[in-house]
């Protein structure tokens, strides 16, 4: 029986090829014209459905931010009341005062529908109704909390006759770094085909703009964004979480997956590439070591991308059986160069 390989099947690197000699640096796109093409995705999914109401989770952090500014500009464009974009802060167990004050402020400055919906309650309930201590902070401690959030964006989706738009973005498609069934789904991913690093700079690029705009309230988000920016990423599931801490840098990790999908590079390609282009930045071992994280979930978290929503494509490829996609069960595959 032939194995199915999915777009690995022509890959350079398993095929036993050099690889493409394309540009190394990864995602070279204006920030503008990266924010332009979510926006217009945006209000064409919105025109074609007819929907006039999106839910967004926002928590603080980056990804969230930037489907709200997405978001607010698609309304305006479409003429909408900003006050149909419905906002929900839902603190749990490791939400801070930083990301939870941003959050507010933010909303409040951009003018859109916001509320809170603390979680911690409902979490606990569910943690003596399955039987979980609550203390141990181990995978169900985390992801209960996730997929609570998702329930509550789903229901209020369905009680105001809106979608929920997705924040997840693509180097946590790649890796498979969310919980699925949780933040993993939504009803259409804005964040699909835009890496953590370029959504950094997207984000810093509209507050750079909002100041250029003057005006209070231009001035009160822009300052929100910037602290967003500065803040470390992390799902806050529990206390002092530094995504990059357990998975390596996320600059690396969207090298990676560059090279890997466009230029078709394997892992000593990969590795050598790096190191040319980052120089002293990262030592040899933290290359290393990202890289082996990178493909490792790269090739085991592909049933997370095999049955994701609809997203946006930004850049030449995007991580769906629309796209670049590999079996569920292929498995690590090894490759050559």
């Amino acid at each position: 029986m032939k194995r199915e390989l999915g777009s690995l099947a022509t890959h350079r690197a398993y095929l036993g090829l050099a690889p493409k000699k394309g540009a190394v640096a990864p995602f070279a796109m204006a920030p503008a014209k990266v924010f332009r093409t979510q926006v217009a995705e945006l209000v064409r999914r919105l025109k074609a459905i007819g929907c006039k109401s999106v839910v967004i989770g926002i928590s603080g952090g980056l990804d969230s931010t930037l489907v709200l500014l997405v978001a607010s500009a698609a309304f305006d464009r479409m003429g909408l009341d900003r006050k149909s974009i419905h906002a929900y802060s839902m603190p749990g167990f490791g939400t801070s005062k930083r990301t939870k004050g941003n959050a507010e402020k933010l909303c409040d400055s951009l003018g859109v529908d916001f509320a809170t919906i603390p979680i911690a309650k409902s979490v606990r309930q569910h943690f003596k109704d399955i039987g979980h201590d609550g203390k141990t902070t181990d995978l169900a401690y985390e992801n209960a909390q996730a997929r609570m959030r998702t329930m509550i964006l789903m229901d209020k989706a369905n009680m105001l006759g809106a979608i929920v738009l997705g924040t997840g973005d693509m180097s946590e498609i790649a890796l498979g770094w969310s919980t699925y069934n949780g933040d993993h789904m939504s009803m259409f991913g804005v964040n699909a085909g835009v890496p953590k690093t370029v959504i950094r700079k997207v984000c810093t690029w509209w507050a750079k703009e909002k100041v250029k705009a003057g005006g209070e309230g231009e001035e009160m988000a822009a300052e929100a964004v910037r602290d967003i920016v500065a803040t470390p990423v992390s799902p806050e599931l529990k206390k002092g979480q530094v995504t990059e801490n357990t998975i390596g840098p996320y600059e690396l990790h969207d090298f990676f997956l560059w090279n890997f999908i466009v230029n078709e590079m394997g892992p000593q390609a990969l590795e050598k590439a790096a190191a040319g282009y980052f120089g002293n930045q990262y030592s040899k071992d933290t290359v290393k070591a990202t890289l082996a994280i990178f493909l490792r979930r790269f090739f085991t978290q592909a049933f997370k991308r095999n049955c994701a929503p609809d997203g946006i494509r930004v850049f030449p490829f995007e991580l769906s059986l629309r796209g670049w996609w590999i079996p569920s069960d292929l498995g690590i595959v090894r490759l050559k160069g």
